[in-house]
């Protein structure tokens, strides 16, 4: 069996290396000649809105999966055949209004939140929603771009004269404690998920993922229950990630899913019996799904632009996993690779990464 990826950044670099170590072949799809993925596996050079390159993925494979969900409706409706994972799902998590709605449909929470078409849906939003609330584009957003946080008065004037004729979602600031993310996995024949993460964020890029997570076991249940339950209720084939602000109370609010492995569980690929990638190519494949047993604390943080000059990997200690994604220009904000700390204990894994001293601030 031939495995098709659309797209051919580092998620689909390990999904191929993956696949590969399971014996199945892989073509990627993407723009860029040395695209990660293209440099183990090989690729077809094209633009994501070439149709005809989408229709020679699918020509040369036997299955299609995506490691991004910005993906053009015309490239969707030419791999729809050779995509188990189905196209509905994706659709909605391209569109943040459509993924909300799916969300709630399915029974779970999400922020309160009101469409924008227009400056008067602005000022209703401010009115119905208060203040502080974030101004979301319903598209291609993501590390915080297309997000504008409105804050006073000023902001919603600031916010509306230089307004674009686009859809954003406007939705309530949440004051949140923490950000988990649940790894979910559904199959032909069963579901999984993977531990807990705990998120951290700077300058709204993720820097670490804590696993196991500093929640209660009743809150890491109950977030393992609603990734359940959602996968169940909208079809899920595949991998996705399900991000979850945990409030005071211990109430959980789904805040975003993406479709396919996520940064959030890069940590199974040292940390656990078996790995989100690997996991994602058994259910597309219809193979049955591999134990998510966790068999160390783990910190997983990343390594981007600005931190490669900092980076020595001779220096590294034993407990630390390299893993860098091939990327030609490190620049600022750009993820260019990522460390999974193992360690007994997660305090022990922050410590290390503070000894490292490759980023500037570190938020433990």
């Amino acid at each position: 069996m031939r495995i098709g990826i659309l797209g051919g950044g580092q998620l689909g670099r390990m999904m191929s290396l993956s696949a590969s170590a399971m014996g199945y072949e892989t073509l990627s799809l993407d723009p860029a000649e040395r695209a990660p993925a293209a440099q183990v596996a090989p690729s077809i050079v094209a633009n994501f809105d070439d149709v005809e390159a989408a229709k020679e993925l699918a020509a040369r494979t036997d299955v299609i999966t995506y490691e991004f969900e910005n993906i053009d409706t015309t490239m969707i409706e030419a791999i729809r055949e050779k995509c188990p994972q189905g196209m509905d799902v994706l659709k909605a998590t391209q569109h943040r209004l459509l993924e909300k709605q799916m969300i709630e449909s399915a029974g779970l929470r999400v922020a309160p939140y009101v469409p924008i078409r227009s400056v008067r849906d602005v000022l209703e939003a401010q009115a119905s929603l208060g203040l502080p609330f974030v101004i979301k584009t319903c598209r291609f957003g993501y590390d915080g771009k297309g997000q504008t946080v409105i804050r006073t008065k000023e902001d919603v004037q600031s916010f509306n004269e230089q307004f674009r004729e686009e859809e954003y979602v406007a939705e309530a600031w949440l004051p949140f404690e923490k950000e988990i993310s649940v790894i979910v996995t559904r199959g032909v024949h069963e579901t999984t998920t993977f531990p807990i993460s705990e998120n951290v964020h700077q300058d709204n890029i993720l820097h670490l993922s804590i696993v196991p997570a500093r929640v209660s076991e009743d809150i890491a249940e109950d977030a393992r229950h609603l990734a359940l339950q959602l996968a169940d209720q909208i079809g899920l084939i595949g991998t996705l990630a399900v991000e979850l602000f945990v409030m005071k109370d211990g109430s959980l609010y789904v805040n975003e899913l993406a479709p396919r492995p996520h940064n959030s569980g890069h940590y199974t690929i040292d940390a656990c019996e078996t790995s989100q990638f690997e996991q994602h190519i058994r259910s597309v494949t219809g193979m049955s799904l591999g134990r998510t047993t966790l068999h160390t604390p783990v910190v997983m943080v990343n390594l981007l632009g600005e931190h490669m000059p900092k980076l020595n990997p001779q220096s590294l200690p034993s407990n630390v996993k390299l893993h860098l994604y091939g990327k030609d220009e490190a620049k600022p904000g750009r993820k260019m690779g990522h460390l999974n700390v193992l360690a007994p204990s997660v305090d022990e894994a922050l410590q290390t990464i503070e000894q490292l001293a490759i980023w500037k601030e570190t938020v433990l």
